[in-house]
């Protein structure tokens, strides 16, 4: 790589391809939620170990390291999006693993903290600019241009972010702009650290218990936020299975029967739910906080809670 041949005698060098450094990592462990083995064909951390370390051979921008444990491994990137492939293709390969929060990699120079920045280029319609530049100012979003684009009363904004504030600013966009405002990004430079950036204001629905939902159980639970599941589908304990409508989380039976009586209603009952929240691998990674992790599978993509952390929590 990036060795020019050329004649020996009047050859010149080409200039050597600089290639971007990381800067978002994110744990790849195995997985160890109860359904483990059901639906992908590896599983093991060799396994793992072995694709992840294949894979940089022909991906030059991604670096793996070793973590702490045995069965987990740090995998960095030029993004989120740029793992979330990785994570894609290797669940089309047919591997099961869990994966952690995205954490931005941060560097220090002469005894102060920089953390990457990117230049966000974000074209949306006029009447929904103002809650667009909202968001982008909840996360240390510098405005370093605004034009209008286009006859269709579309404005063009070009920001300077840090890439933590980047961390699911997509999906919020598209929810502010109703689907069409477009965002891209490119990596800019480390600058001085912004400040903290808000996190998620709401809290995440966990089960406390494993087995099957039931529609009795949904009704009740749909009415503390917006469930991610529908009734008959299999859980486990510490499952995230919906968003909570207020900070913090709410444990809760969303498998939970309702109790057989002798006495006969004639009055029927009607239950009414509402249609469960689907998120894509993309919207699960920008969900998670530091206590989260996202189970991949080739069938499934599930959230829970990292029963890791929740013992140093207890302890």
């Amino acid at each position: 790589m990036w060795e020019t041949i050329a004649d020996k005698v009047s050859g010149t060098a080409l200039p050597t391809i600089k290639i971007e450094e990381p800067t978002v990592r994110m744990s790849f462990s195995i997985n160890t939620s109860p359904f483990v083995g059901k639906e992908g064909k590896f599983v093991t951390s060799r396994n793992l170990r072995d694709r992840l370390y294949r894979e940089l051979e022909r991906n030059l921008a991604m670096k793996v390291e070793d973590g702490e444990t045995a069965d987990t491994f740090l995998v960095s990137g030029r993004g989120t999006l740029h793992l979330t492939i990785l994570i894609e293709n290797m669940r089309r390969e047919g591997y099961e693993f869990m994966i952690g929060p995205p954490k931005v990699i941060n560097k220090t120079v002469n005894g102060k903290l920089l953390e990457p920045y990117e230049i966000a280029a974000i074209e949306v319609p006029e009447e929904y600019m103002g809650s667009v530049v909202e968001l982008l100012g909840k996360r240390r979003g510098q405005m370093l241009d605004m034009e209008a684009s286009g006859p269709e009363g579309t404005s063009l904004l070009k920001y300077k972010v840090p890439t933590r504030g980047l961390i699911g600013l997509r999906n919020a966009i598209l929810t502010a702009s109703r689907g069409r405002a477009i965002l891209n990004t490119i990596f800019d430079s480390y600058g001085p650290w912004a400040g903290d950036i808000s996190s998620r204001d709401q809290g995440s629905l966990v089960a406390f218990e494993g087995g099957s939902t039931t529609s009795y159980a949904c009704v009740n639970a749909q009415e503390r936020g917006i469930l991610f599941v529908k009734p008959g589908q299999d859980i486990y304990k510490g499952q995230i299975v919906g968003i909570h409508q207020r900070p913090g989380d709410l444990a809760l039976n969303v498998c939970k029967k309702k109790a057989a009586t002798n006495v006969r209603s004639n009055k029927e009952t009607t239950v009414v739910l509402d249609e469960p929240l689907s998120y894509s691998l993309d919207d699960c990674i920008e969900y998670i906080q530091e206590d989260e992790l996202v189970e991949v599978t080739p069938e499934s993509i599930r959230m829970s809670k990292n029963p890791k952390i929740s013992k140093k929590k207890n302890n």
